[in-house]
């Protein structure tokens, strides 16, 4: 059996997959002209080899590569946009270049993005935005980044996953209980959640974080309207009308991010609902016009462009036998959102 390493061949994936040189060349570029059963089959030897074309190895053995590649849920969220902006600051002072991919939360696409920064040769690749609940969910994506690293790629991740790679972890569980705190302690009982979908990892430790503020007031999250929905501004406006309809005796919503919570003020001022005196509204991040807004937003402020510069720092660091670890810390800015419980 070949052993894997940087004197592993095309040739020795091929005669292990069974199928022509010309054919193992075409699936592992994804090109047209085979079949999806035999590229699957062609892809799957090649993780298990840890292959990657020696062209790139010998482009990253050189240091030459200066391509770092960021795959981000949403290029037009303000979370993301200010996550790359840390990245490309330091890529800059680096001598770096920097391409940017979107995922749209989509692990398959997520994948396919991988895959094809792989195959463009890029030096590194930073996975920005929540993992998954099911860490099957990733595994595929774990084992190309397996080979991708063993060839002298680097890799390094922003939030919880499961993908085997350094990691810069907002501290979401945290930043939750903070603002279930907030709201309790200003006499807030009838809360609402407006949440993204409950697979991602972000969502399932900031809901984590609530559920602790609120099992320490004698309460349960049980008890509160949770409405999953789409981790964007839509997202908190379609979740609010539901939230109104429903349970008009809210008299406060969490909302899981600040895009979500842009949605959710914009629903309360249509309808006339006073912010704050009738309904609070929180946020999560602290994106860039979280306190321009009317009102302006409490919200957990993350360090989001620090957080993309802690991301690249790692991956130009040596590889390590065992994935680090950064955490980020977390505050709650109290703005205008936020007031007590109307009597």
């Amino acid at each position: 059996m070949p052993k894997p390493g940087p004197g592993l061949r095309l040739i020795d994936v091929a005669e292990r997959a069974g199928v022509s040189l010309a054919t193992a060349s075409r699936a592992l570029a994804g090109r047209e002209g085979v079949s999806e059963e035999v590229a699957n089959r062609v892809r799957q030897v090649s993780a298990e080899l840890g292959y990657v074309a020696n062209p790139y190895a010998r482009t990253l053995a050189g240091g030459s590569s200066s391509t770092v590649g960021l795959i981000v849920h949403q290029v037009d969220d303000p979370y993301f946009s200010e996550i790359a902006g840390g990245v490309i600051q330091l890529a800059g002072e680096q001598g770096l270049l920097v391409q940017i991919c979107h995922s749209g939360r989509d692990p398959e696409h997520e994948l396919r993005q991988i895959r094809n920064l792989i195959a463009q040769r890029v030096g590194i690749i930073i996975v920005a935005g929540s993992g998954y609940g099911d860490p099957r969910v990733e595994a595929e994506a774990r084992t190309v980044l397996a080979g991708y690293q063993h060839a002298g790629g680097r890799v390094a991740v922003i939030g919880r996953h499961a993908l085997g790679a350094d990691a810069v972890l907002p501290d979401n569980e945290a930043g939750g209980r903070a603002l279930g705190e907030h709201l309790l302690g200003l006499g807030h009982r009838r809360i609402a959640l407006v949440a993204g979908t409950p697979e991602l990892n972000t969502v399932i430790d900031r809901m984590a974080g609530v559920a602790a503020a609120l099992h320490a007031a004698g309460l349960s999250l049980d008890d509160m309207p949770i409405v999953h929905t789409d981790f964007v501004r839509e997202g908190g406006r379609v979740a609010t009308e539901k939230i109104l309809e429903e349970h008009p005796d809210t008299t406060a919503i969490i909302a899981l991010n600040d895009a979500m919570a842009m949605g959710v003020l914009a629903v309360l001022r249509e309808r006339g609902i006073p912010v704050p005196g009738r309904m609070s509204v929180v946020g999560f991040d602290d994106v860039s016009v979280a306190g321009d807004l009317a009102p302006s937003l409490t919200t957990i402020r993350l360090p989001m462009p620090d957080m993309g510069r802690m991301a690249l720092e790692l991956a130009l660091k040596p590889p390590t036998s065992r994935p680090r670890k950064r955490p980020t810390g977390q505050q709650l800015i109290i703005r205008d959102s936020t007031g007590p419980a109307p009597a």
